[in-house]
């Protein structure tokens, strides 16, 4: 995991003014260059803003796009919702675990992948259905889990 200065985070704050209607701008901002909204991140906006740290937590852990904890490089989402569930979509997750290691909440030791299990993704045709980066992955089989994984590292490969 990548160590987060101080001067990084005060250099992304002193870009904004000191005005609550920016907290979420700002926090968008961490996210993107960080990759999360790191708890020094808070800490500094809550001084930068004059705002408790207690109402930063409540406005990044209302927004799913906002998170507190380490990010991998790809996002892999599972649909939990009723059809997915009916139609095995908990093999899917146990497939993830045997292909990754990691479960819902959890990010690869090499921090290529996370793990978010959500409660519909749309698609219920699909089911069971996941997605990664984007790219909807339907009626998937555990078996062909570590195929897609393997193409996704192999995407970012260069010879």
């Amino acid at each position: 995991m990548r160590i987060i200065a101080g001067e990084e985070i005060n250099a992304l704050l002193n870009t904004y003014p000191r005005n609550a209607m920016y907290t979420l701008a700002v926090m968008q901002d961490m996210q993107r260059q960080f990759g999360y909204v790191p708890r020094e991140g808070l800490d500094a906006l809550s001084g930068h803003l004059e705002r408790p740290l207690s109402e930063l937590y409540a406005i990044a852990t209302f927004y799913k796009a906002l998170s507190l904890t380490p990010r991998g490089k790809h996002i892999i989402k599972v649909c939990d919702g009723t059809v997915c569930h009916i139609r095995a979509g908990t093999n899917v997750l146990d497939g993830i675990y045997r292909a990754l290691g990691i479960g819902p909440g959890e990010m690869t030791d090499d921090g290529e992948f996370s793990l978010e299990l959500v409660n519909c993704l749309g698609a219920c045709a699909l089911a069971p259905v996941m997605v990664v980066d984007g790219t909807y992955y339907g009626k998937i089989a555990p078996e062909s889990l570590h195929e897609v994984f393997d193409a996704i590292r192999a995407e970012g490969v260069i010879d």
